[in-house]
């Protein structure tokens, strides 16, 4: 070949990489189904998990066990030992809980949502998200549970018939919650689960040791890979799905009804269902990434999770973002429009009063933070998009931090205003509380498949022969 025909046919390659009308592929590198199971197997399977893992686990399993210890010791003691006083009767375990709720909203919302609208390039971060969404449940649960004071009384709760007549009261959101947070949990683990199954089983039938083997073969339920196995899983994972849909949007917007149902200025909104989900995947999305960036480096799944992938996610951290900030400015708006002195003195308390440094950094943090990702370098460079996100994250807790408090400390009598300020207890609470998802999502790393084996082949150019690029359909299962 003549040197210009060599400098044509380089022009033409060079021509098809940055074509804005070809997308970059899902699977990065030269893989086939057997290299693609090998990687992602690899991370459970070697000997020993990378120092970064238990340099996390050493510090993250002594956070888990202060959480442990502070609750013994405030069932013990009670209440009494965090900083909640009257008038600000709900402050930190409260505001905890909504953070750890709205994490939970991301796994759900990949899984299900982008499911359902054909959305490819989910198949790589859904196990991951959905992993982190029973994790940020099972903290979320742990601070109602700790809150009621007598804890021994929280049967109350649960509607059994009693001889006390002393039956829930339906009326209260705080009932809806054990409920709507019950269903999520149920049905995002049924959601995780059944979606590992077929992974499970090749995790079986690679195992090494006579342990691993039983244990994974349990969880595989007896998983062979046939046709009808597949078909049955796939139509149980679309039905799963449709179920999970609607509960993304339910389960927040429940946790905002104990909020706005009340009578209080400030929180008596109707705009807080629809602000409260957006936060919720903003936060979670944004939870999403900065756990999988330094992951996907460990474990060595950069070919898997591409730069497209967390790009894509950044995308919806700007728009659940903007999002949020409307939401912040509409409430200005209409505590002005409302002519109620109360709820204008509640929004200008928020911003210039005793807690203003509080509403500053939410704004700083949940509004101008994100608007970074437009920048197309800022997206996709690994490190600034995990410092971005790590911003979401604390402004999203000042968020609820906010509403909840600084709505509390000053009410109608300005002879019982207060100004609250957390223990030691409530801040151990607090970091024991990511001690203990990050000690269960360091484990789910180590013995469970991090991504989705059988999915992620399902988007490769190999599942269809018969289709160019990646947007061919069709399910592509059988690829397994």
């Amino acid at each position: 070949m003549t040197s210009s025909a060599m400098g044509n046919a380089s022009a033409i390659v060079i021509d098809q990489d940055i074509d804005p009308r070809r997308r970059k592929s899902l699977v990065e590198g030269d893989h086939d189904f057997t290299s693609i199971t090998a990687s992602i197997a690899n991370v459970a399977e070697r000997p020993k998990p990378p120092k970064a893992w238990y340099v996390a686990m050493a510090i993250s399993l002594p956070l888990t066990l202060t959480l442990f210890g502070c609750i013994a010791y405030l069932v013990v003691k009670g209440v009494g030992i965090w900083g909640n006083r009257q008038p600000i009767s709900w402050a930190w375990p409260i505001v905890n809980f909504v953070f750890w709720v709205g994490i939970a909203h991301a796994g759900t919302l990949i899984s299900a949502i982008l499911f359902l609208f054909r959305q490819k390039w989910r198949t790589s971060i859904n196990r991951a998200a959905e992993a982190m969404t029973i994790f940020a449940v099972v903290c979320a649960g742990t601070f109602p549970a700790i809150h009621v004071g007598r804890i021994w009384m929280e049967w109350f709760l649960a509607p059994v018939p009693n001889h006390l007549e002393m039956w829930p009261q339906f009326r209260s959101p705080l009932l809806w919650d054990v409920f709507a947070v019950s269903t999520y949990a149920t049905v995002s683990l049924l959601f995780w689960y059944m979606g590992m199954v077929p992974d499970l089983a090749t995790f079986r039938d690679r195992a090494t040791t006579k342990i691993k083997k039983i244990a994974y073969g349990i969880f595989a339920l007896g998983w062979r890979g046939s046709s009808r196995q597949w078909h049955r899983y796939e139509r149980a994972y679309l039905l799963l799905a449709a179920l999970a849909m609607p509960l993304v949007l339910s389960v927040h917007s429940v946790v905002s009804f104990d909020f706005a149902v009340s009578i209080l200025p400030g929180w008596h909104t109707t705009i807080f269902p629809p602000y409260f989900v957006a936060g919720a995947i903003f936060s979670g999305f944004a939870m999403v990434v900065t756990l999988m960036v330094p992951a996907r480096a460990l474990f060595g799944l950069k070919h898997v999770v591409t730069l497209r992938h967390l790009e894509n996610m950044n995308k919806v951290i700007v728009a659940t973002g903007t999002m949020v900030g409307y939401a912040y400015a509409m409430e200005f708006f209409i505590a002005w429009y409302s002519g109620s002195q109360y709820e204008q003195f509640a929004f200008i308390n928020r911003a210039l009063g005793p807690y203003w440094w509080a509403y500053w950094i939410m704004v700083s943090c949940n509004v101008i933070a994100p608007q970074f990702f437009w920048f197309k370098k800022i997206r996709t460079s690994p490190l600034l998009m995990v410092i971005v996100c790590i911003f979401v994250n604390i402004g999203m807790w000042f968020e609820r931090f906010v509403i909840t408090v600084s709505t509390l400390n000053r009410d109608f009598l300005p002879s019982a205003w207060g100004y609250f300020s957390p223990t030691l207890f409530d801040i151990l609470t607090l970091c024991g509380s990511f001690g203990l998802f990050m000690t269960l999502f360091l484990l789910f790393c180590r013995y469970l498949p991090m991504v989705a084996i059988s999915e992620v082949k399902s988007v490769m150019p190999q599942a269809h022969p018969h289709h160019h690029g990646d947007d061919a359909h069709g399910a592509g299962h059988h690829a397994h």
